[in-house]
């Protein structure tokens, strides 16, 4: 997705993943919440760029309650606005980096969660132990195996149990990583599912991050066991000019940047 000699797509394995993005995310936390912590806010619950909440989408239904996962939580302000609607979340992630700005994200909004450090592909809870599960746009795209995940997250899901996510929308992966005119002109096949990689000069992976297609995804959660309720993918508001990395009002007028699954496990 870019000309540097120090990015790339090839194939990467499971361990060589996780530990680049456990590095990155780490080493990137501060970062990214200069960056973004602001549009995500500390109590909030932000899907995607484009802005969607689930305080207006209510993707995950009634919440009251329920006992709710945030995998990759990152600073977890999603699960801390569960709390505030009446959930019991817990919140998870690889990354120290990530959950060290959980912690004050807590200290600053006096809403706390529990906080687990843990690997998705390993998830220390016991079956059906959750009502509920999300995440917005975290562990699911950078995971080398994304159906362990997902068999992982409906072992600990009740039946009946909604898991929602949200991931890059898998056409965005034809274009380059440009907000501008760039990003508009079509440079990868759709059915490379050769993962983005970051590498040092040792090329030793940095950073990875996976491509699945659509139907990659809807036959991964098949075959998880779960039914496919509904795929949103949010329109670009009108008066929002803010950009995200890749994602821009130029773009996000033109085609999808995020596709959110609903799903379940059923009954």
């Amino acid at each position: 997705m870019d000309d540097d000699s120090r990015v790339t797509r090839r194939r990467v394995g499971d361990a060589e993943a996780r530990r680049a993005n456990r590095g990155w995310w780490d080493t990137d936390a501060d970062d990214y919440q200069a960056e973004h912590g602001a549009f995500l806010g500390d109590v909030d619950f932000v899907w995607c760029p484009e802005g969607l909440r689930e305080a207006d989408a209510r993707l995950l239904g009634d919440v009251v309650g329920r006992r709710i996962l945030e995998v990759g939580c990152g600073a977890a302000a999603a699960a801390r606005w569960l709390a505030t609607q009446g959930a019991r979340p817990v919140a998870f992630d690889l990354s120290a980096g990530m959950l060290r700005h959980a912690v004050q994200a807590a200290d600053r909004s006096g809403v706390r969660v529990p906080l687990v450090q843990a690997d998705a592909l390993a998830l220390p809870f016991a079956d059906e132990s959750f009502d509920t599960a999300c995440t917005a746009f975290g562990a699911i795209p950078f995971v080398d195996d994304s159906a362990a995940l997902l068999a992982e997250v409906h072992r600990v899901l009740r039946p009946g149990g909604r898991w929602v996510f949200s991931v890059t929308h898998p056409m965005r992966w034809i274009f380059l990583d440009d907000p501008g005119e760039g990003g508009l002109r079509a440079v990868h096949s759709y059915f490379d599912r050769s993962p983005y990689v970051e590498q040092d000069e040792s090329g030793v992976a940095t950073y990875v991050e996976q491509h699945r297609t659509l139907g990659d995804r809807i036959r991964e959660l098949v075959g998880a066991g779960f039914r496919l309720l509904d795929l949103v993918e949010p329109e670009w508001p009108e008066g929002h000019e803010g950009i995200w990395g890749q994602w821009s009002p130029l773009r996000g007028r033109l085609f999808p940047g995020t596709a959110i699954f609903v799903t379940e496990k059923p009954e």
